[in-house]
């Protein structure tokens, strides 16, 4: 192992040093004793009190992270948590059939006519991956992490060969991240408003597929951010005309007077990977969507 040298050995113990160095006092080793630092007192940490310092701890934990990983610029991916691969929702379909349930079987027959959104989403993860990959200035697919739509984007950079991120929030129902996010890239936030921050800080391109209210949340912060000039104008490209026209009358809201017409700008359908693909493009004007934000960050 590697010297380091005196010229540039720190003054003062690190703090994970100093905790690994701390020794059993005894009495004070107790749970009600308030003997242990403070960065170490988990206890201490969770107290309703400290709100705002797990807020700090949380934005800066994942951004550290990817500056350390290198990743300066993502694709983020939205979409339903409950949409399953073909294979799953055939299996289901097949199941709900032979046990002759007829709830099971609706519910079976909607994951198979919602399948194919997790392939389109599983094709554009791999596009983007292997598109970036050939620019020379990778972009990252970026996810919430989960199930359905989300595990497919992460499954397409996965059998891609590239890395992917993903932004899970703890929710008492909901499984473990899925399987296809690159270890160092995959985090866990407790709060959604920091989770939807680190969705905008480094993102290029916003796609969303059809989903419910998380993804009707994330696509109208999006909007709202960028309508109200907070953010800078990236590409949100909505998948599946028919779903989002059907679900949102962006219309109605121009007639009322309460958005204005150039607000409908603000996004693009498409209806596969390669639109959608092509979407983000253009806007860039051909040009790499990662080298692109970079120069637009100032770096």
């Amino acid at each position: 192992m590697k010297q380091e040298s005196p010229i540039r050995a720190r003054n003062f113990p690190s703090a994970k040093d100093e905790v690994k160095a701390v020794q059993p006092h005894g009495r004070y080793d107790g749970p009600d004793s308030s003997f242990r630092m403070a960065f170490a007192d988990s206890e201490f940490l969770l107290r309703e009190e400290l709100r705002p310092v797990r807020l700090q701890l949380e934005l800066q934990k994942a951004e550290l992270i990817q500056q350390e990983q290198g990743v300066e610029s993502t694709v983020v991916v939205f979409g339903s948590a409950r949409f399953k691969a073909p294979d799953v929702a055939s299996a289901m379909h097949a199941e709900a059939l032979a046990s002759g349930d007829k709830a099971a079987l609706r519910k079976a027959e909607v994951m198979v006519r919602n399948a194919h959104w997790y392939t389109e989403a599983q094709r554009f993860g791999e596009l983007v991956t292997r598109e970036a990959d050939a620019l020379g200035e990778p972009v990252i697919v970026a996810t919430g992490g989960g199930p359905g739509i989300m595990e497919a984007g992460n499954r397409g950079a996965f059998e891609a060969g590239g890395r992917s991120m993903g932004m899970s929030i703890f929710l008492p129902f909901e499984e473990a991240p899925n399987p296809y996010i690159t270890p160092e890239l995959c985090f866990q936030f407790h709060y959604f408003a920091i989770r939807k921050m680190h969705f905008l800080m480094r993102a290029v391109a916003l796609v969303s597929f059809p989903g419910g209210l998380g993804t009707l949340d994330e696509l109208f912060e999006v909007l709202t951010l960028t309508q109200t000039h907070k953010i800078r104008r990236r590409p949100i490209v909505l998948i599946g005309r028919e779903f989002w026209q059907s679900l949102i009358n962006f219309d109605v809201l121009v007639d009322y007077g309460v958005i204005n017409a150039d607000d409908v700008k603000l996004f693009h359908y498409a209806e596969t990977a390669e639109e959608a693909w092509e979407l983000i493009k253009a806007a860039y004007n051909g040009d790499n969507p990662a080298l692109v934000a970079r120069q637009m960050r100032g770096n």
